[in-house]
């Protein structure tokens, strides 16, 4: 395997990262690529009850355990395996199960806070924003909590208000500017997204 090729790909809760991650994967061959989620490297909670879990601020830099997470990165990059932790937002902490995850030509980073951390964007050979407008945002949070995670709409939207939308504004979006390419109109702007296949395919 020649050098590890790592993007960076974030944006703000519903923008449209994972239409955009799935988009690039496709094109390449299986054994070729390989995701790490910020959602799997939520701080462990052990040591707090499920009532408080659940006051976490998810959309805080702190609930990251970055620390973990660029291990793990230049573990990859050092062509090692690592056993990639598994979160459970029912739960609100970490399973005790992992993914064995093996390095790859390469290596995508996604999720919402991961350019807060200045060490995880420098290991980054390609830094992409996904940027959505808020109400899209908002349509796709709502549907995905109720679908997939069990959450009623009162619940939803209050999180959105109270601990969302501040957090998207103080510490999502002024990372718009660490980005080397920004992706407007989400997922869905093939344009943007055929320039970023055309960096990865350049180099490899």
């Amino acid at each position: 395997m020649k050098n590890i090729f790592v993007i960076g790909i974030a944006g703000g809760t519903g923008s449209g990262k994972t239409t955009v991650v799935n988009q690039i994967i496709n094109e390449l061959p299986a054994d070729e690529v390989c995701v790490i989620s910020q959602d799997s490297y939520y701080c462990k909670t052990d040591n707090l009850t499920y009532e408080e879990r659940t006051k976490i601020n998810f959309d805080h830099p702190r609930a990251i355990d970055f620390d973990l997470l660029v291990e793990h990165l230049k573990q990859l990059k050092n062509k090692q395996i690592i056993e990639q932790p598994i979160y459970s937002f029912v739960a609100h902490n970490r399973t005790k199960d992992s993914i064995k995850t093996h390095p790859r030509k390469v290596i995508i980073v996604e999720g919402i806070l991961i350019f807060n951390s200045k060490e995880l964007r420098d290991l980054c050979d390609i830094k992409v924003f996904v940027h959505a407008d808020a109400d899209e945002r908002l349509i796709r949070r709502v549907r995905r909590d109720i679908k997939e995670r069990g959450r009623d709409i009162d619940e939803v939207l209050s999180r959105y208000q109270h601990t969302l939308k501040p957090m998207h504004q103080q510490f999502i979006e002024p990372t718009k500017n660490f980005a080397d390419i920004i992706i407007p109109g989400g997922g869905h702007n093939k344009v943007a997204i055929d320039i970023v296949r055309t960096v990865i395919n350049d180099r490899l």
